[in-house]
């Protein structure tokens, strides 16, 4: 299975809701009101301003929802490292892991002796898995012998502000490769639907300067080098 990526849920109109939200702080107006008075220069120009004043509070206000599938264990366990988020994971507890695949890393798939290794224990973990059920034990402890690369599921929910931080860490040139393709393949769903709100979403680098301890040396050019 390879990488899957699909928005499958957000909020409407997202970047009218952030806007209105923010213009509510300074306005005598309701929300309801400013919300209707927005035209899409007011709200790129005020979402702008926003971000660069650093007030993402009013990005609360809308949340998106990804389905992903095709990643390993090792990317969904530092994706929930991400706490201000909702997630539901395919269970090995109940889900039988018979025939699923193993993300094989690219340093791996570039060797052809360490690809040989590679496979050969995965498909031996698969087999031994298999071997276990068929003795009667149950899926919930089968699962100890798979691969911390076996492929999953997982449906993530995230509000705009938290997205942007997620954004900001998973999609700097030295976060770990799989989350780096994760993040990148969320963010390009998110920008389709709230264009505005994550008009520069992503490491320093992009819109300013690296605050990284030690840069990586090669900063983006932009959003489409990014996104690339």
């Amino acid at each position: 299975m390879s990488l899957f990526i699909k928005l499958i849920a957000a909020t409407p109109d997202a970047d009218r809701v952030v806007a209105a939200a923010a213009k509510l702080c300074y306005s005598a107006s309701g929300a309801a009101e400013i919300f209707d008075g927005l035209d899409s220069a007011k709200i790129s120009s005020f979402l702008s301003k926003l971000r660069e004043a650093g007030h993402f509070s009013p990005f609360e206000h809308a949340s998106f929802t990804f389905a992903i599938e095709g990643v390993s264990r090792v990317a969904t366990h530092q994706l929930v490292r991400h706490r201000v988020a909702s997630y539901s994971q395919q269970s090995q507890r109940y889900v039988g892991m018979k025939g699923n695949g193993c993300v094989v890393p690219p340093s791996v798939s570039a060797d052809a002796e360490a690809l040989k290794v590679f496979v050969e224990q995965a498909e031996a973990a698969g087999l031994a898995y298999e071997k276990l059920l068929s003795l009667g034990i149950p899926k919930e402890d089968a699962r100890f012998i798979l691969p911390h690369g076996g492929e999953t599921r997982i449906v993530v929910t995230m509000n705009a502000r938290e997205l942007h931080h997620f954004f900001a860490l998973r999609l700097c040139r030295r976060a770990q490769w799989e989350i780096q393709e994760m993040a990148r393949g969320m963010l390009r769903e998110a920008r389709a639907a709230a264009p505005v709100i994550f008009g520069t979403a992503g490491p320093a680098c992009v819109a300013g300067a690296c605050g990284e301890a030690h840069p990586c040396g090669k900063p983006y050019s932009g959003m489409e080098e990014l996104l690339s």
